[in-house]
């Protein structure tokens, strides 16, 4: 097995640190950079994001005719890990989510017209995006194709769409959604994606719910649709095929967010180490102590660990494999380490970690989701026991 990064990886992995280390990691700590929902401010959103564009920094999963950086997923794995030593990274370079699961999978399926259309304005960034599928209760949540509500009726040569959303992730500033709703009631095929356009009328938002961690633009929503139409041409894949674009989509979503909370787990260890490094007690530097290399030992090791699952998961993806096994698995251990990770970090800056003077009580918050988002560590360990029931020892087979 070869980790040597491609030249042209590593010469744009090295541009990502440099840009993060010049231009984003000062603004962290001047309050005036951060909105009222503790992200990036809009106005120094927009400046850094010209400057990342001028850089050749810019939507780096995307294909270059359409003005990304074409990265295959083992190069989106060492270059959004890098990119997420900043909290402010990955939107700044047009690679959070939810747009950036969106771009993935309108470019995996969607038709040149849908490409042009929904696509396009994402990757330029002059709108933003957000994927309308979770409901509350008894609607779809981890178990979309059992318990989805929202129905899409045909009527003519569009659809209406009846139904409840929450939880939908930057809604409140999208201007492009990508929906799924019940077209029949069929297990497998019973699902179908949409697009619809923010100014469409049959639709509103309800709330914006407030949460306990840092939120992204747009923040997470309620949404209620009465009457909303949505011509046929703006169907994703065939009608049934609903599942099949939600598993397309959230594969690789899923990696990405591993692949970012990495990045702040191994920024979370920086910020401590530099801290135990200088202070003293007791006659000596924090870090001469045992119990402190034991805590830092441990973060490390579950970083690396981390690591490769994601390395091997991002590596069977570009295979043309679904990944589904190893995606599982990274999300699981990454959750839990980037949540060790912060953790450990704060009982190790002591009084100082857990006050605003660092980033990491803004990180401690954020982690907290991570088991939850995109399918909760639970339910993912229900798909590798499914897996292991099925497989038994070929469940760690090569190859």
């Amino acid at each position: 097995m070869d980790f040597t990064l491609l030249p042209a990886t590593e010469d744009i992995r090295k541009r990502i640190r440099a840009f993060v280390e010049h231009h984003l990691l000062a603004l962290e700590a001047d309050p005036e950079s951060f909105d009222e929902h503790q992200n990036i401010n809009q106005d120094l959103l927009g400046k850094m994001r010209e400057k990342a564009k001028s850089e050749g920094l810019w939507a780096l999963a995307m294909p270059t005719e359409r003005g990304g950086q074409g990265l295959d997923t083992v190069s989106m794995a060492v270059c959004y890990e890098e990119m997420n030593r900043s909290i402010f990274g990955p939107v700044v370079f047009n690679a959070a989510a939810p747009d950036d699961g969106n771009m993935i999978v309108l470019n995996k399926v969607g038709t040149e017209a849908q490409k042009d259309k929904w696509l396009q304005p994402i990757i330029d960034g002059t709108v933003r995006s957000s994927i309308v599928m979770t409901e509350p209760h008894p609607g779809a949540g981890s178990d979309p194709a059992g318990m989805m509500k929202t129905t899409a009726t045909k009527k003519d040569d569009s659809w209406i769409i009846h139904g409840h959303k929450w939880f939908i992730t930057g809604a409140g500033a999208a201007q492009h959604f990508l929906l799924v709703a019940r077209t029949s009631d069929d297990p497998r095929k019973g699902l179908t994606a949409f697009m619809f356009d923010r100014d469409q009328p049959g639709w509103g938002i309800v709330r914006r719910i407030p949460i306990m961690g840092p939120e992204e633009h747009g923040g997470h929503c309620e949404l209620m649709f009465t009457d909303l139409e949505i011509p046929d041409e703006n169907r994703l894949l065939e009608v049934g095929d609903g599942l099949k674009v939600v598993q397309i989509r959230l594969g690789t979503a899923r990696l990405t967010h591993c692949m970012r909370w990495l990045g702040m787990a191994k920024r979370a260890l920086e910020i401590a180490g530099e801290y135990v490094s200088e202070r003293e007690a007791f006659g000596h530097k924090l870090i001469e102590r045992e119990s402190v290399q034991m805590k830092l030992g441990q973060a490390t090791m579950a970083i690396h660990t981390g690591r490769l699952l994601v390395m091997n998961a991002a590596w069977k993806l570009d295979q043309g494999d679904f990944a589904r096994k190893e995606v599982s698995m990274a999300k699981v251990a990454v959750a839990d380490t980037l949540h060790l990770a912060v953790d450990t970090a704060i009982q190790l800056c002591g009084a100082k970690g857990y006050s605003k003077d660092t980033l990491l009580e803004w990180m401690y918050r954020y982690a907290r989701q991570a088991r939850l988002v995109d399918g909760a560590s639970e339910v993912h360990e229900m798909v590798l026991a499914r897996f292991f029931r099925d497989e038994g020892l070929d469940f760690w087979q090569w190859g």
